[in-house]
């Protein structure tokens, strides 16, 4: 592990049963003593709240500000207005994904990056150079996110903010429980949900307050064995499982995160001269086995024609599931495959994405 500090709330995802296996360079509660599927079913039906202080916080700060995060991302960070956050790829000069990132207009010249496991600081550091800015990797703030369709119930009785208004992929400057803080209306689980940033020694009262509070409408802490379900049910990617440098955007359904009308941005040129040349597809899968599968390649007819990436087992979908690649003509919704791995099984091919294809849980 990394010398990134530990989770303010360690000592409580202990209490809960967790490990707290290695993500990111800092100790993650991949699981608790308490069943993930309880945990599942209070994302979906009230709130559950996990600690997401392994993605990493990184501050842009300068005149250049903006010409460095518009560099750095294929949205066009020229249009994103103060208060405003947007998802963008974080592209190699071949074209191909190194990750992906949260980045947030907070104005004066400042920009709020939030980004997981992959290149994002090398890449932002190689556009600032020769620029009149700051990049600033900050483990000083601690983050949690309360995700389900409860969570703006239980979060806006104890902010001064009205917390209704916030608009999706907005961010805004408040407190909560009376902690400054910041709120932002993100997520990964395919629901309404609020990440909330704040000073590390803040965290525990924060995390306390949050459970308290909203023990009356069931929320309970959620471990990334629950996150990991819900992510592949609503067809959200992990960097490197279902996207890495050998996958270009338009290979896993990312056409939307390019903006083909901004200026230029690291890896432009040669991601649009990938377009119209997948090698892989990005597809859903629905397996006839009763758990999880661990792994598995693809095969028609004995041609080998994809890989499983992201296997979970959704007792709230009735089956084992999973994202994975397939070749260009083999995507058809209801196409017949056979795996092959620890567990040999067959597939069908499932549209994207298994849980509110429309996404409106998470936009209303």
């Amino acid at each position: 592990m990394s010398t990134r500090p530990e989770s303010t709330l360690a000592s409580r995802h202990r209490a809960l049963g967790s490990n707290l296996e290695d993500w990111n360079g800092v100790g993650t509660p991949w699981s608790y003593t308490a069943d993930a599927c309880d945990e599942h079913d209070a994302i979906r039906e009230r709130a559950g709240l996990f600690d997401v202080v392994g993605l990493k916080k990184v501050w842009v700060r300068g005149p250049d500000a903006l010409a460095v995060v518009d560099h750095l991302v294929t949205r066009d960070m020229t249009k994103i207005e103060v208060g405003q956050s947007v998802y963008g790829l974080i592209l190699t000069e071949q074209g191909t994904i190194t990750d992906d990132a949260i980045v947030s207009n907070m104005g004066n010249n400042e920009y709020f990056v939030v980004h997981g496991t992959g290149n994002c600081m090398d890449m932002l550091e190689d556009s600032a150079k020769g620029k009149d800015v700051t990049v600033e990797l900050d483990d000083t703030i601690q983050s949690v996110a309360l995700q389900g369709p409860k969570s703006l119930d239980v979060l806006d009785q104890h902010t001064p903010f009205d917390l209704a208004s916030l608009k999706y992929f907005h961010i805004t400057h408040t407190t909560l429980f009376g902690f400054d803080v910041m709120i932002s209306r993100t997520g990964y689980s395919g629901e309404r949900g609020y990440e909330v940033y704040s000073s590390r020694d803040n965290m525990p009262a924060i995390w306390d307050k949050t459970l308290e509070v909203g023990a009356s409408v069931g929320v309970i802490p959620c471990s990334f064995d629950c996150l990991d379900k819900i992510r592949v049910e609503a067809a959200l990617l992990f960097y490197p499982y279902d996207m890495h440098e050998e996958i270009s955007p338009w290979e896993v359904n990312m056409s939307w995160a390019v903006s083909r009308k901004k200026g230029d941005f690291r890896g432009r040129d040669a991601a649009f001269a990938l377009e119209g040349k997948n090698k892989v597809e990005l597809v859903g899968l629905v397996f006839d086995h009763n758990e999880i599968l661990e792994d598995g390649d693809l095969y028609i007819d004995d041609e080998k024609v994809g890989t499983v990436n992201s296997p979970v087992f959704s007792h709230r979908m009735h089956g084992s599931i999973a994202l994975g690649h397939v070749t260009p003509g083999n995507e058809a919704v209801g196409t017949q495959l056979e795996v092959r791995g620890t567990v040999n099984t067959t597939a069908v091919i499932h549209s994207l994405s298994f849980y509110d294809p429309e996404k409106k849980a998470s936009r209303d």
